[in-house]
């Protein structure tokens, strides 16, 4: 069962990058207090995760044959490059580095099924897009059906913090529902753990890194590509939200932070494309093309290490170099 560790330290990278995803254009508002959204956030991550999460976990199996010592070498090298990208302030793609992953080791070990790959990629494709042609539409349909129509100023921001926070918790509740497959869902097809453990310790580890470490990237997005006032930085959450849940319903695993970026350009585009950082959204492609490029590698020299040590599975290298340790007399 130690190869659990890699989904939780994935599912605690997951929650430190994507968080930024649910309330962080919230908190760059005003809107929402920086613990009140970490909070929500967690709740309702474990509560997607337990409540739809299963409908994601088998298609990531799809792709490839996974064993246990594979799951956890994957999910190992998905986790240390989503914390890099954490670190540099980027909202990245925990499925796209995945799949980056698993590709790097089929490419050596068997043979990846791309007939999956087309599918996945599409919906990749299909996300921003959909998010930003969402907020657009909602933007301008919410302000006239709803807002135009609150005279008051504080009734209005009544509103926006209500509306705010509801949005936010659907939002959170399909993060957990959508992205608990990238935690333990190759554990849940390598017959590692059955599906309502894996939900329960990927959504556990997610509530974790939202908790702890998640403050760099939600300023990224909150601040970062388009100033939001309260009410698009609401319509923004929605947005994302609905997007999210969609894709959950065919059972794919997207992007949340392709979601939320291309719900906030969308809202850019509404407003004026002058409004758009442009700087920031290249950073932010930029990290998008180089997430499943450095998954890959890093798995690749994982597989190199094994072959170069000769090992036939983990337990073997994990012996090997305990039995190296103990030689050394450092006791």
């Amino acid at each position: 069962m130690w190869r659990i560790l890699g989904g939780l330290f994935l599912g605690w990278s997951l929650g430190a990058n994507h968080s930024a995803n649910i309330f962080g254009t919230a908190v760059a508002s005003g809107l929402v207090r920086f613990s009140q959204a970490l909070w929500l956030t967690a709740a309702y991550v474990v509560l997607g995760a337990v409540m739809e999460g299963a409908k994601c976990m088998s298609t990531y199996g799809k792709l490839a044959l996974v064993h246990a010592d594979t799951a956890f070498i994957l999910t190992l090298s998905t986790a240390v490059t989503m914390t890099m990208l954490t670190r540099a302030g980027v909202p990245a793609s925990t499925s796209q580095a995945l799949v980056g992953a698993i590709l790097g080791w089929s490419i050596v070990e068997a043979s990846p099924d791309f007939s999956q790959l087309t599918r996945i990629v599409l919906c990749w494709t299909l996300t921003p897009i959909s998010a930003s042609l969402s907020s657009a539409f909602l933007h301008r349909a919410l302000a006239k059906l709803v807002v135009d129509r609150i005279t008051s100023f504080s009734a209005r921001n009544r509103f926006y913090s209500v509306a705010v926070l509801l949005t936010g918790c659907y939002a959170a509740y399909g993060l957990g529902a959508n992205s608990v497959a990238n935690v333990t869902g190759i554990y849940v097809t390598s017959g590692l753990l059955n599906t309502n453990v894996g939900a329960i310790i990927g959504g556990l580890s997610i509530a974790l890194g939202v908790l702890t470490y998640s403050g760099r990237v939600m300023m990224t997005v909150g601040k970062g590509i388009v100033p939001l006032d309260p009410f698009s930085a609401m319509v923004v959450v929605f947005a994302e939200a609905v997007t999210l849940h969609l894709f959950t319903q065919i059972g794919v695993p997207v992007s949340s932070s392709q979601a939320v970026v291309g719900a906030i350009v969308g809202i850019g585009v509404a407003k004026g494309l002058q409004t758009i950082n442009i700087r920031v959204v290249l950073k932010i492609g930029l990290g998008w093309i180089l997430t499943p490029v450095c998954a890959g590698a890093l798995t690749l020299a994982v597989h190199a290490l094994l072959m170069l040590t000769g090992v036939a599975s983990l337990n073997s290298l994990f012996a090997k170099a305990l039995a190296f340790v103990s030689q050394l007399n450092l006791w």
